[in-house]
């Protein structure tokens, strides 16, 4: 293949006009790129032919495995009928089918579907929906946001307004507008914490968001939450009760409560969605990610018909929702995305989820035993733990050792892509891995941390 003959002077290319996301290019001044050349199931392939568990599904997207072959022919059936088309005033077949799919298997009450094209999009859509609500509603004053703690929700201006993780938004401080932060739970911080006490720390939680509410609730437009699991700031898991709680609230003080199931939805924790394990209905949720199984980009904004009837007027009155994408609802996309659920269905995805997970939290209860991994937590296919230089006082490694990216090379000589969030090291498998492939990438994990002497 003319790839592998020339790949050399292909990654030197690389090095002189590609600016790769989240990656401080001097890191590969002299070191190579992995440069992927194949995938298939739940394994990448370099050009040199060495195979690596994709552990944490490409970025949080894949779903079924690499070039699923369904997936692959719903693309070919779709480009050969339509490939784009604008969606504004226009519709098409599997844009349709799709959000009447998505209202199906969502939680009860989201009917009506916007598409976008990526997770923050997603999440940018529900606070202008959020802030015009209001505006049409006669609540000028409702336009301010809250957060929790430590939270990631994307990374264009508005999605970065609603970020609790200084080390991606810091810099960016004058761009956003001002929101407010309440408490995140990290209840995994004491792993023998008693349930007595995690009860008394959700409503301590809960009680200083009520607070919050009490003094502003008139000015609050909306709470937006990433449902049981804050992903991109450490992959923190907390308890459902908390979540059920921060639904309530919003109910209670008539503030809009946003899910950002981007991350999370899709069957990641053992449900369609994360909100699936508290039985609640956001007034938004929105998705991405593994909406398309991971191969096409697609986002969608669900809402309830309270929030669409807001809307739903003649046009002279000016409440259109004037936000949109080139490539909202993509034939090809929303065709994948289809094919997906239907994939699920079919091939019963959630049961082989909810199955293997057990499987999974039995593995990896196994990194116990080592004597710098601490907090180690698990949620349907995801799973995590800290590096700590002393996890009995909690100390951890100087940030110049860079102990995450020396696992995340090591893990590569192992077949393994661990891509690490700091020095928290974790698994986002595809739904489809099996307990053997498990059971392999818990093995392969410990060869690494003994390696490093860890």
């Amino acid at each position: 293949m003319f790839i592998h003959q020339n790949y050399p002077d292909l990654l030197e290319k690389d090095r002189k006009y590609v600016w790769h996301p989240f990656t401080q290019m001097k890191d590969y001044e002299s070191r190579d790129l992995l440069f992927i050349d194949k995938a298939e199931g739940v394994y990448l392939y370099d050009v040199d032919g060495n195979c690596y568990y994709d552990t944490n599904s490409s970025w949080w997207v894949n779903i079924h495995g690499h070039c699923h072959p369904r997936i692959n022919q719903a693309i070919s059936r779709q480009v050969k009928e339509i490939d784009h088309v604008m969606f504004s005033g226009i519709t098409h077949r599997t844009g349709i089918l799709l959000a009447e799919k998505l209202v199906q298997i969502s939680p009860e009450g989201l009917n009506k579907v916007f598409y976008s094209d990526n997770g923050s999009t997603a999440v940018e859509v529900a606070i202008k929906m959020s802030f015009q609500y209001w505006l049409q509603n006669g609540k000028q004053k409702k336009q301010k946001f809250v957060y929790l703690e430590n939270s990631y929700h994307g990374d264009t201006i508005g999605a970065m307004s609603l970020g609790g993780i200084e080390s991606y938004h810091a810099l960016f401080h004058p761009l956003r507008f001002a929101s407010f932060s309440v408490p995140s739970p990290q209840f995994f911080m004491e792993e023998d914490a008693s349930s007595e006490i995690v009860k008394q720390r959700i409503n301590h939680c809960l009680h200083e968001v009520e607070q919050h509410f009490i003094s502003c609730a008139d000015e609050i437009a909306a709470l937006i939450v990433e449902p049981l699991i804050q992903m991109a700031g450490g992959v923190h898991i907390y308890p459902v009760d908390y979540l059920i709680g921060l639904r309530n609230l919003c109910t209670k003080y008539h503030i809009h409560f946003i899910a950002d199931e981007v991350a999370v939805g899709f069957g990641r924790t053992g449900q369609m969605f994360a909100c699936d394990h508290a039985r609640i209905t956001p007034d938004f949720m929105c998705v991405s990610k593994g909406i398309t199984a991971g191969v096409l980009p697609l986002a969608a904004t669900l809402c309830t018909d309270e929030i669409y009837d807001a809307f739903y007027d003649d046009f002279a009155r000016r409440k259109t929702f004037t936000h949109g994408h080139s490539f909202t609802g993509n034939p090809i996309a929303t065709a994948v995305a289809l094919e997906s659920l239907q994939i699920f269905e079919d091939e019963q995805v959630l049961y082989h989820v909810q199955k293997n997970a057990v499987h999974l939290q039995e593995q990896v209860k196994s990194f116990e035993d080592f004597s710098h991994v601490s907090n180690v937590r698990q949620l349907g296919f995801v799973a995590a733990f800290d590096v700590m230089k002393d996890k009995e006082k909690k100390l951890a490694f100087p940030s110049n050792e860079r102990i995450g990216f020396q696992i995340y090379e090591t893990g590569l000589q192992e077949g393994l892509l661990l891509r690490p969030l700091g020095d928290t090291i974790y698994y986002v498998l595809p739904l489809c891995t099996t307990k053997k492939q498990i059971e392999d990438i818990v093995h392969r994990t410990k060869r690494v941390l003994r390696k490093l002497g860890l």
